[in-house]
């Protein structure tokens, strides 16, 4: 139904493992458990250019509050993926569908919540919007990360790809208050890169 189909941008995330995350594949050196056995975050894309079959994705955000144990079996992820309310009903509609591997896609399919067992506890149609130093969802979720980890060596992570060099950040602000998530730090680690996904 929306395929075929792609989608790029502008990728930035925050969870509450210290910076540099240990899940990153740093100098190639791939990652492992996080920080303390839980994690618990938001991940977000900006599409900067993208499509679904004859809809056009451009402009277009998505987020997805997230949490899991490492010591769970399977680690299974409870997420709310949130898509933009300014995008009409089948525009929102192909980002559920993108996003949570519905409609395929080789990179998407290796992405862990799609891969993996998980529940998703809703899909929410939201206000998202960037600034490249933040990421708010409308009043329930907001990012902002300003200051560079020092020294960093080359950082890439699993979900844009670790094909996609990133910026490891620390977070000024991480919060999340929606059901069932209800958190805010600062301090911990962020993360930024471009993405490209398609079918």
């Amino acid at each position: 139904m929306f395929t075929p189909w792609h989608v790029e941008g502008d990728y930035f995330e925050s969870c509450n493992c210290e910076a540099i995350c240990p899940c990153r594949m740093t100098a190639g050196v791939l990652g492992g458990r996080s920080t303390s056995g839980e994690c618990f975050g938001l991940l977000s894309w900006h599409v900067t250019a993208g499509a679904a079959a004859a809809l056009d994705l451009t402009g277009l955000g998505v987020a997805l509050a997230l949490r899991y144990l490492d010591d769970e079996p399977g680690s299974p992820w409870t997420l709310v993926l949130y898509v933009d309310e300014a995008g009409s009903d089948e525009q929102r509609d192909a980002l559920e569908a993108i996003f949570l591997g519905g409609a395929g896609g080789e990179r998407i399919l290796r992405l862990p919540w799609v891969r993996k067992p998980s529940f998703v506890v809703g899909v929410r149609p939201a206000r998202i919007e960037f600034d490249g130093e933040s990421v708010r969802v409308a009043e329930r979720a907001v990012i902002r990360a300003t200051r560079a980890v020092e020294d960093q060596d080359d950082v890439r992570c699993v979900i844009p790809g670790y094909e996609e060099l990133g910026q490891e950040l620390y977070a000024d602000l991480l919060a999340v208050h929606d059901d069932p998530f209800d958190f805010e730090l600062s301090g911990n680690c962020a993360y930024r890169s471009e993405f490209h996904y398609a079918s």
